[in-house]
């Protein structure tokens, strides 16, 4: 197996920062051996970030990296030669990076950013997304852009990329934290914001899957930030199978190759419930082709 698990790339794909800290905590047990022994991948997600990981209304997870989560378990039932069951967790964003560091999942994969901050406790995946922060605003609305944004409440999820993003793009704005998308939208609608600040990518579903796109809008890009999965430190046997899985889909995506083409577009293709803007698909596919380039570049 080869390990396609490349700081390098990171540092070019992604250049947004954190501000998170967490204490190093290193689990007795590799999580690749555990899961050898027990034949289980726990893996966390969010049960309220579509297109990535949500609850249908079956209570079933679907989603992007839900399926990213299935093309890993079935990679990792080859390379350990057993079967291996996924298991689904629920996780917030504020319990990702802890329930890492205590060995409560083996992997988290949602609609998680990379930054070096967080790097700093825990690994990240190759990129397999791309997104930024975007805010949400009523259609009226006179907020659009960082200048307009001071002294007004924003809704923001605790310990995001996307409450860091708007800080930094202007401090005088009074942050609403709020521990759940759904809350964030619930403040908006009822007037109790004037903006809410999340992945572009999650607004632009929530605005089609709710028809609510003659009511609000979304403003501009205040940040661009590559999706990962979230690894435990020094796990590298877990890593570079996730690495080689998601390489590999990547891959046979650019090359046009099932089912990596109707899995990539049944979640962000003109048809989904979240279709690309172009000119963010043309980041994603040029985020693609880097991970792809610099891999056959470094490994050639």
């Amino acid at each position: 197996m080869k390990n396609v698990l490349i700081k390098s790339v990171w540092a070019i794909a992604f250049s947004f920062l954190g501000l998170l800290s967490y204490p190093n905590n290193v689990a007795a047990e590799l999580a690749i051996d555990r899961i050898q022994r027990t034949g289980i991948l726990r893996a966390g997600t969010n049960q309220d970030a579509a297109p990535f990981s949500f609850l249908d209304g079956n209570g079933q997870f679907q989603g992007y990296s839900v399926e990213m989560l299935h093309l890993i378990r079935a990679q990792l039932e080859q390379e350990l030669e057993r079967p291996i069951q996924l298991e689904l967790v629920s996780v917030s964003t504020d319990e990702r990076i802890p329930k890492i560091l205590t060995g409560a999942v083996d992997i988290i994969c949602d609609a998680s950013s990379y930054t070096w901050e967080r790097e700093k406790v825990i690994d990240f995946s190759l990129t397999y997304a791309q997104t930024g922060t975007r805010l949400l605003l009523p259609r009226n609305s006179p907020l659009q852009n960082a200048e307009s944004l001071a002294g007004r409440k924003i809704a923001v999820l605790a310990g995001t990329t996307n409450e860091l993003a708007i800080r930094q793009a202007h401090p005088e704005a009074k942050l609403v934290v709020v521990d759940h998308h759904y809350d964030g939208y619930d403040l908006l609608q009822r007037g109790a914001v004037d903006a809410f600040a999340a992945d572009g990518i999650l607004i632009d579903n929530w605005l089609q899957e709710n028809n609510r796109i003659l009511e609000f809008q979304a403003a501009e890009y205040f940040s661009k930030e590559g999706i990962a999965c979230m690894l435990p430190e020094n796990n590298s046997g877990l890593a570079d199978i996730t690495n080689y899985t998601l390489f590999r889909f990547i891959q046979h995506y650019l090359e046009g190759q099932e089912p990596a083409v109707t899995t990539f577009e049944k979640w962000f293709g003109d048809e989904s419930i979240a279709p690309l803007t172009q000119d963010l698909r043309s980041l994603v596919l040029e985020k693609m082709e880097l991970v792809i380039d610099l891999r056959e570049a470094i490994f050639e």
